[in-house]
């Protein structure tokens, strides 16, 4: 028997009392401020509707030590702070009473994220109620077993950082290796034999898409899939994170596009990202969508080509976001190579980017290993019986 269980076994042999959340911590919705407020490096992290902070301030809100939510944008994300900081208008602070302590609160929230990110309302600005948080049921061990649990998940917590930071090193050296191959395979060094072109010039069609109405809920969480920009990745794409309703898609400039396209984003900071759908799918406004034409490229060679240069098409944005548009992708040029050197470029391109970036093998599915055997065993530090009331 572990400390845990001996814990456990003396303090509380008959289970762990289970209270909503709203019944435990006072729940502190943040103040809102704007960006011209806040500077790059400062005192006081401000978060808002992400994990990264929005900037920093010459003032806090909370105390260190405090676990906090976001419920609007990264809607769903739990936090922790181990300083001062200041909860923007989308953070809720959770502020824990003598016998419940913060980090105890964060590891078991954190343990629970699906849960949260299954009731974000998805929209334009996914959003989670503050309802939801407050009927959350969590467990109220005693004290000693929390500081016990948090100690051990602190210390294995560590371990896996400093295991996760060397194959995040390897993997960065690999992906390193892999610009330098691919800038090798795609550089033609002037040969005769290459006809340059634009990439509207290769495409069948190129089109963008639209964006439903976020106030109307009839338009959202049907089976369409709908993509943003935010899941251009440099990847395959075979879901979408929001579903689109038939009506959402009949009222609004979204549109179908077919399997195999080459998406690019044009919207500020996701500009000049690319990635392929593998399902049809429709898109926002703010991804261009091209369609190439099987009689002069592959597919799958025009995305290593967009990829590799992402730097030149990024340069070319224009105004405060830097947005691209869809006449300047449509007239970036690449070069043709004849199409079955085109088709061993891209299957020697894909064979090297899936042992970079595929979970499903190479380093990144020994990083997701070890992460879920993290999450294991977290879990079951944090499963508890519950007491009969």
């Amino acid at each position: 028997m572990n400390r845990i269980e001996e814990l456990i076994a003396a303090l509380c042999p008959d289970g762990v009392e289970f209270k909503t959340l709203g019944n435990v911590v006072k729940m502190n919705r943040g103040v809102r401020v704007v960006k011209k407020q806040l500077d790059q490096i400062g005192k006081y992290p401000v978060y808002q509707n992400s994990m990264v902070p929005l900037g920093y301030y010459n003032k806090s809100n909370n105390q260190g030590d405090t676990t906090f939510i976001i419920v609007g944008g990264a809607a769903g994300e739990i936090g922790y702070s181990d300083v001062d900081f200041w909860a923007a208008d989308d953070c809720f602070a959770l502020i824990c009473p003598n016998n419940l302590q913060s980090k105890f609160l964060f590891y078991y929230l954190k343990a629970q994220h699906k849960f949260f990110f299954s009731r974000v309302r998805r929209a334009s600005v996914p959003r989670l109620s503050r309802t939801v948080i407050e009927n959350f049921r969590i467990p109220v061990p005693p004290v000693e077993v929390q500081r016990e649990i948090v100690q051990v998940l602190d210390a294995f917590t560590a371990l896996e950082a400093e295991l996760e930071a060397e194959l995040e090193a390897e993997l960065e050296a690999r992906r390193r290796q892999y610009a330098y191959y691919r800038d090798r395979l795609l550089a033609f060094n002037g040969r005769a034999d290459i006809r340059w072109a634009t990439l509207g010039e290769i495409c069948k069609s190129v089109s963008s898409g639209g964006t439903p109405l976020s106030t109307r809920t009839d338009y959202y969480d049907g089976d369409i899939p709908w993509l943003r920009t935010q899941e251009v990745r440099y990847m395959d794409i075979y879901d979408t994170e929001i579903k689109i309703t038939e009506k959402g898609l009949k009222e609004s400039a979204a549109k179908w596009i077919p399997a195999n396209c080459v998406i690019v984003a044009i919207s500020g900071a996701t500009a000049a990202r690319s990635a392929i759908n593998k399902i049809p799918l429709t898109t926002n406004q703010h991804c261009c969508n091209l369609e190439i034409d099987p009689k002069q490229a592959e597919y799958r060679y025009v995305f290593h080509w967009v990829s590799k240069e992402y730097e030149k098409l990024k340069s070319l944005g224009q105004g405060a976001r830097s947005d691209l548009n869809s006449g300047l992708i449509k007239g970036f040029p690449i070069p043709i190579p004849p199409l079955e050197e085109q088709a061993r470029i891209a299957a020697m391109l894909d064979k090297f980017d899936a042992l970079v970036n595929d979970l499903t093998s190479g380093l990144p599915a020994e990083i997701n290993g070890r992460r879920q055997q993290y999450e294991h065993y977290r879990n079951r530090l944090l499963t508890f019986p519950e007491a009969e009331r």
